[in-house]
C-alpha cells in the first residue's frame, strides 16, 4: 500500500502544502473553518499518519514531555498524570512517564533517560535529592516544572497546592469544633517547604486562637518504620489529643487502620482530619473530613506551564498555586465548650 505524504492531502483537499502543514501544528489563524473541516476530513478519507520523525527535525522538537512521578498508583498523583495527559494530547503533545519508586537513583536515570531522548519538558515530583542535576538540566535551557513538593535549593517553574492556608483552615474548623489538643502527623519535614508550610498553617491556627502548641502532639511518619509514636499511645494519656490531624493519604490510612484494630470509636473517642481524599471515602462507615486537593487542575496548570516555558525558553521561574478545599464530613465532632 502506496504511503500517503502531506501533498497528498494537499492535493485532494484543493489546498496549499504550506496550508496543511499549517493545520498539522495547530497554526488556524488565518485559516477559515471550512478549510479546516476540508483538510480534517482528507486526514480521515486517506487515512494520513503525519511523520513524527521529520515534523521534530524540521521544528527542532519531538513534541513530547517527559514526566517523573514517585508512584504512579497513588490516589492524587494519578488524577494529576491524567491532567497532563489531557492538556497534552488537546496540544498534541505526547507523554511519556517515569515510576521512582520514592528512590532517588531511579529518579536520577529517569532524568537522564528523559534528556538523551530530547524530550521537550520534563515534569517532575522530586525527591529532593537530584537538586543539582534538575539545576543543571535547567541551565542547559531543559524546561522542567516540579509539582506537589517544593524545596529551596531546586529552582524550577513549579506547581502547588495552598499547602499552609488549608491547613490553617484545617486546623481552625478543629478549633471551632472545641479541639485544642490536635495531634499533627506527618512525614519528617526535612528541605521540603511543602511540608513545612503545611506545619506552620497548623501553628498560625494554633496561635491565631491562642492556643499553645504542644510538641508532643506532633508525630512523625515514615514509610518503613510507620509511627515514632504509635497513635493509640496517644490517645491513651492521661491528657490526649482529641483530634488527629494528617498530613497525607497513606498515613491517614495507617492512622485509620491502627484505630479500627483497637476498636476506637470515630469522631466519640478522637476525630480524624486528613490532607488528601480518601478512595471510596463514601462506603466508610464514617466518611472522614478531608483536605481535597485538587489534583486533576494541578495536573492541568503543570502541562499548561511546561507547554509555555517550551514556546517561550526565557520565560521567568513561576509558581502557581492550586486552591484546595476542606470536605466536611462525619469523621470530626463538636465537643463541650465549641462555638
Amino acid at each position: 500500500m502506496k504511503k500517503v505524504r502531506i501533498v497528498d492531502v494537499a492535493t485532494h483537499a484543493g489546498v496549499s502544502k504550506s496550508t496543511v502543514s499549517q493545520y498539522l501544528n495547530g497554526r488556524f489563524g488565518h485559516m477559515s473553518e471550512h478549510t479546516k473541516q476540508k483538510i480534517k476530513q482528507t486526514i480521515k478519507e486517506l487515512n494520513y499518519v503525519p511523520n513524527p520523525i521529520a515534523r521534530s527535525l524540521k521544528q527542532d522538537k519531538t513534541f513530547t514531555i517527559g514526566v517523573v512521578v514517585r508512584d504512579i498508583s497513588g490516589f492524587n498523583t494519578s488524577r494529576v498524570l491524567r491532567g497532563i495527559d489531557d492538556f497534552c494530547k488537546e496540544n498534541s503533545y505526547k507523554v511519556l512517564i517515569y515510576n521512582s519508586d520514592f528512590d532517588a537513583e531511579s529518579e536520577k536515570n529517569a532524568l537522564l533517560t528523559l534528556q538523551q531522548m530530547c524530550v521537550d519538558a520534563i515534569v517532575i515530583t522530586s525527591s529532593g535529592l537530584n537538586s543539582a542535576l534538575i539545576n543543571q538540566l535547567v541551565s542547559e535551557k531543559l524546561p522542567i516544572v516540579q509539582f506537589q513538593l517544593e524545596y529551596p535549593d531546586c529552582q524550577t517553574h513549579i506547581v502547588l497546592s495552598d499547602y499552609e492556608k488549608a491547613s490553617f483552615d484545617a486546623t481552625e474548623h478543629l478549633i471551632k469544633l472545641g479541639h485544642s489538643r490536635i495531634g499533627f502527623l506527618a512525614q519528617e519535614f526535612g528541605q521540603s517547604v511543602s511540608r513545612n508550610a503545611r506545619y506552620q498553617g497548623y501553628l498560625n491556627a494554633l496561635q491565631h486562637h491562642g492556643i499553645e502548641q504542644d510538641p508532643t502532639l506532633i508525630n512523625f511518619w515514615d514509610r518503613q518504620a510507620g509511627f515514632s509514636t504509635c497513635p493509640i499511645e496517644m490517645i491513651n494519656r492521661d491528657n490526649p489529643p482529641t483530634a488527629l490531624f494528617s498530613q497525607h493519604l497513606a498515613i491517614t490510612t495507617d492512622l485509620l487502620n491502627l484505630l479500627n484494630s483497637q476498636d476506637i470509636s470515630i469522631p466519640e473517642q478522637v476525630s480524624v482530619l486528613g490532607f488528601d481524599e480518601i478512595p471510596m471515602v463514601e462506603l466508610f462507615k464514617v466518611p472522614v473530613t478531608v483536605i481535597k486537593q485538587n489534583a486533576y487542575q494541578i495536573g492541568v496548570e503543570t502541562a499548561k506551564l511546561a507547554l509555555a516555558a517550551i514556546a517561550n525558553p526565557k520565560l521567568e521561574q513561576q509558581r502557581h498555586i492550586v486552591q484546595s478545599t476542606l470536605v466536611h464530613r462525619d469523621s470530626c465532632r463538636s465537643i463541650a465548650g465549641s462555638e
